[in-house]
């Protein structure tokens, strides 16, 4: 386009090239120019929220669901630094996501002026790449190459800083065509390579779901595995990765995972890795699977090479796509003998996921057996950090991806935004809040976005009045000392009342089900307010046994 643009229209108009629908922000004075062309453009929904967190949770949820970069607008200062808990999920969960920072004039820099910070050297360690548009013309270049960074390798975050001066300024600006993401196949050399130790193999496992995987991905490793019987298990928040009835689907790792799926990781002779950075959640510290792991061979597939033996000795290193390996890995010819072990690790991942009845006043298992009989399939599960998801990451089943939207970082405040980007981007499935009452409070005021926007989510607020993971981990190692853990919270469900939601208190299992289905036949938002013993401190124990643990391990 040859005529004379503002910054902000020019930066419009890149985001309609790259097929933005959506953007993500709570507005502010300091890029007006984008707000004033973004009037102009209802190609693009603005998604107005209540505070900058939630901008970042529900710009990396979109970037989760769609493949291409979730996009966030936010003001300097303030409006920057609470958003950048959004851009630390992005990266540790190798999401594609965009953070527009409006920011001081350009004439104004280092003087320390209203809400200034180097954004550049704030969100260096945070993003992929951090930088600042000071040239209005060379806004299509900018906003191309955060596409391309955002989305290629390992996906990520890309945080610009727009000058509020830079966005008024009326220029000729030569637009950008839409990127796509560069394609990385798997040669048909290290494909060979990974059959023949595969075919010598005699109890291997596949570990799956990070950078990359799509639905292609899902779709293809799924028939690879099931052809040859290999058991697939999948990495810390990864659980729809394939699909939970695969009959190789073996569970998920990370915190609490199935000890027979754990013992079955550290007995194998090869681990075929796919998309998984084997982080420190899914390798439980790095002790279930060690850096250099003796008497295993590790095949690593990922699409970055400066992740491929980055922290494991590596003994076969494949760049390449996670949809473009499980491709040829599908297609590829080969006499492999099946393995049985794939159906004998599905029948285990049954058994640990049908719960059994515990005699708790609110038993949360039988409430998530009661979901799984009553709620679609396809419903998208979203939740931030804390012990209460626990027994939805062992008991639920998840659906096709994506079903799951967590955080793999343990940012706690992540499920409400999740779930109304998840709403927004796909209507026709049924959104679910999981949220503890520490975590709820962190982001609960996006409640009031859901029902702006006609969310119809349904919200589960477990409430046991403590910071849960950290009373857990306090009983461990300082039993009886309880410091700084305990909760003193509203009435949830009046409060959800308050904001719009239709809301109930559940307090005995026996309660549970029919509050659920008076729940879904409400339209808009409706909240359960789940109150939980906080002994009951995790499916797999309470505080009492974790004090008797730690008192004999103590003396």
């Amino acid at each position: 386009m040859t005529q004379t643009r503002t910054g902000g229209r020019i930066l419009v108009d890149q985001l309609l090239i790259q097929g933005c629908d959506r953007i993500f922000t709570v507005p502010g004075e300091s890029f007006l120019a984008v707000l004033d062309a973004l009037h102009d453009s209802p190609e693009i929904q603005q998604v107005v929220c209540r505070q900058e967190g939630g901008v970042g949770f529900m710009a990396a949820a979109d970037g989760m669901m769609t493949g291409r970069p979730g996009i966030a607008f936010v003001t300097r200062g303030p409006g920057a630094t609470n958003a950048s808990i959004g851009v630390h999920v992005a990266q540790q969960d190798s999401v594609p996501m965009i953070l527009f920072i409006g920011d001081v004039a350009r004439g104004d820099r280092d003087r320390e002026g209203f809400q200034e910070v180097d954004f550049t050297a704030m969100f260096a360690p945070l993003a992929k790449w951090a930088t600042r548009i000071d040239d209005a013309a060379r806004i299509p270049e900018y906003v191309a190459r955060a596409y391309a960074v955002a989305m290629s390798g390992r996906p990520g975050p890309v945080v610009i800083a727009l000058p509020e001066d830079m966005l008024a300024d009326a220029v000729v600006a030569l637009d950008r065509p839409r990127v796509a993401p560069a394609v990385q196949p798997a040669c048909s050399g290290a494909m060979g390579t990974v059959f023949d130790i595969l075919r010598d193999a005699a109890a291997p496992v596949a570990i799956v779901g990070g950078a990359g995987w799509d639905d292609a991905a899902a779709d293809r490793f799924a028939a690879f595995a099931e052809r040859i019987g290999l058991p697939v298990a999948v990495a810390f928040r990864r659980q729809d990765a394939i699909g939970n009835a695969s009959p190789v689907y073996a569970g998920n790792l990370g915190y609490g995972p199935n000890p027979r799926l754990a013992q079955r990781v550290r007995d194998a002779d090869v681990l075929l890795v796919v998309g998984a950075r084997l982080g420190e959640a899914t390798t439980d510290g790095y002790t279930l699977i060690t850096p250099d792991h003796p008497g295993q061979i590790l095949i690593h597939v990922h699409p970055d090479p400066n992740e491929l033996g980055r922290v494991y000795r590596t003994d076969l290193s494949v760049c390449a796509e996670p949809r473009e390996f499980a491709e040829l890995a599908a297609l590829w010819e080969d006499d492999i003998l099946p393995f049985a072990d794939g159906a004998a690790a599905h029948e285990e991942f049954l058994a640990w996921s049908t719960p059994v009845p515990t005699g708790a006043t609110l038993d949360l298992g039988q409430c998530v057996a009661t979901m799984r009989e009553t709620l679609p399939a396809d419903s998208v599960i979203c939740n931030g950090a804390g012990n209460f998801s626990a027994w939805w990451h062992r008991f639920w089943h998840y659906g096709p991806r994506p079903s799951q939207l967590a955080p793999t970082c343990g940012a706690m405040g992540f499920g409400t935004p999740a779930a109304v980007a998840a709403a927004l981007r796909m209507p026709e499935r049924q959104a679910i809040v999981l949220a503890g009452d520490g975590d709820f409070l962190m982001n609960g005021q996006e409640l009031a976005t859901a029902v702006r926007y006609g969310c119809p989510l349904l919200v589960l607020v477990i409430d046991n009045g403590s910071y849960g993971t950290i009373r857990m981990h306090q009983e461990r190692e300082y039993p009886a000392r309880v410091s700084g853990t305990d909760l003193v919270n509203p009435d949830f469900a009046a409060l959800g009342r308050a904001y719009g939601a239709w809301a109930e208190t559940v307090e005995t299992t026996e309660q549970f089900a029919p509050a659920l289905e008076r729940a879904m036949a409400q339209a808009g938002v409706k909240l359960l307010h789940l109150k939980t013993d906080v002994e009951l401190i995790s499916p797999a124990t309470t505080i009492a046994k974790l004090r008797a643990a730690a008192e004999a391990k103590h003396g």
